[in-house]
C-alpha cells in the first residue's frame, strides 16, 4: 500500500484545532492541487473563497450553526460552484448563452467540479499532516452567506471547508461496507439482501459508539439516518438556487 492510500484511507473529521495559521504557501499549494481536479469539458465552474477576516469566519460559524471550528482553524476555504465568470467570459465574445447556464445539467457540473476539487484540496491537506472539516451548515442560511462573501449571481455557496493544526485526532468512523456500496454490472435490487447488510452495519456502528462515549451512545446508522432526514431542513433551496440564476431548466 502507498503513502497516497494510507492517507485517504486515514481520512476522519477534525473539529478541534490548534491557534495557528496556514502559511501563504500552503494555501497556495492546498488550491493549486484543488485545480488540478477533474473538470468537465475543461469549464472550470468553480470558486473557492479564502476567509480571513475574523469578524466574517465568527458569523459564518454562526450561520453553521454555532459550529466554534468554523472560526477557530488554520484555514476557511468556501467552495461555490460558479458560472458567473462563463456569463462575462460570453460578454467577451458577444454570445447569449443564458440558456445553457441556466439549465439543470451545467448546475449539476458546477456542483461536481467544485466537490472534486474540494475533494483534491482535502486530500493535499492531510498530505501536510493537517486536519479538515466539510462545513454543510453554511447553507443553513445562504441569503446571509451571499451578503457576507459579496456572492453575484450565477454562484451558490456549497460548503466550507476548515483545515488546520489538530489538537485532537477523532476515530475514524466505520463506512458501510463495500458490498453495499459497489455493484457488479448492475444496481443490487434485493431488499432483503440490504436490509441484511445493513442490519450488520448497524451493528458495527453501535459497538463504535458505545466504545467512543463509554457506553453512552449505541444507536445505529439507520436510526441516524431516519432522524436526519425525517427532519425537514434547507427548504428554501429550490427557490434561491432559481433566484441566482441557476437550475432554472
Amino acid at each position: 500500500m502507498n503513502e497516497i492510500i494510507e492517507k485517504i484511507l486515514d481520512h476522519r473529521s477534525i473539529r478541534s484545532f490548534e491557534d495557528k495559521l496556514l502559511s501563504k504557501e500552503q494555501i497556495e499549494t492546498i488550491v493549486a492541487c484543488a485545480q488540478s481536479a477533474a473538470t468537465s469539458s475543461y469549464i472550470q465552474a468553480y470558486t473557492i473563497i479564502g476567509v480571513t477576516d475574523q469578524e466574517k469566519k465568527a458569523k459564518l460559524a454562526e450561520l453553521a450553526g454555532n459550529q466554534s471550528y468554523v472560526e477557530n482553524n488554520g484555514h476557511l476555504f468556501v467552495f461555490c460552484a460558479d458560472l458567473h465568470r462563463h456569463e462575462i467570459a460570453a460578454q467577451m465574445e458577444n454570445q447569449d448563452i443564458t440558456e445553457s447556464i441556466e439549465s439543470t445539467e451545467k448546475f449539476m457540473v458546477a456542483c461536481i467540479d467544485a466537490a472534486l476539487a474540494a475533494q483534491n484540496a482535502a486530500l493535499a491537506a492531510e498530505s501536510m499532516d493537517l486536519g479538515i472539516c466539510y462545513i454543510g451548515g453554511i447553507r443553513n442560511n445562504l441569503a446571509a452567506v451571499n451578503e457576507l462573501l459579496n456572492i453575484p449571481t450565477k454562484v451558490i455557496p456549497l460548503f466550507g471547508l476548515v483545515v488546520g493544526y489538530p489538537k485532537n485526532r477523532s476515530e475514524k468512523k466505520p463506512r458501510l461496507p463495500f458490498v453495499n456500496v459497489y455493484h457488479e454490472n448492475e444496481y443490487l435490487r434485493d431488499e432483503e439482501v440490504f436490509k441484511s447488510q445493513l442490519g450488520e452495519y448497524n451493528e458495527t456502528i453501535s459497538a463504535y459508539y458505545e466504545h467512543r462515549t463509554n457506553g453512552k451512545r449505541n444507536d445505529t446508522w439507520t436510526s441516524q439516518m431516519m432522524d436526519m432526514l425525517g427532519k425537514k431542513s434547507r427548504l428554501y433551496m429550490k427557490d434561491f438556487v432559481e433566484g441566482q440564476g441557476l437550475k432554472r431548466k
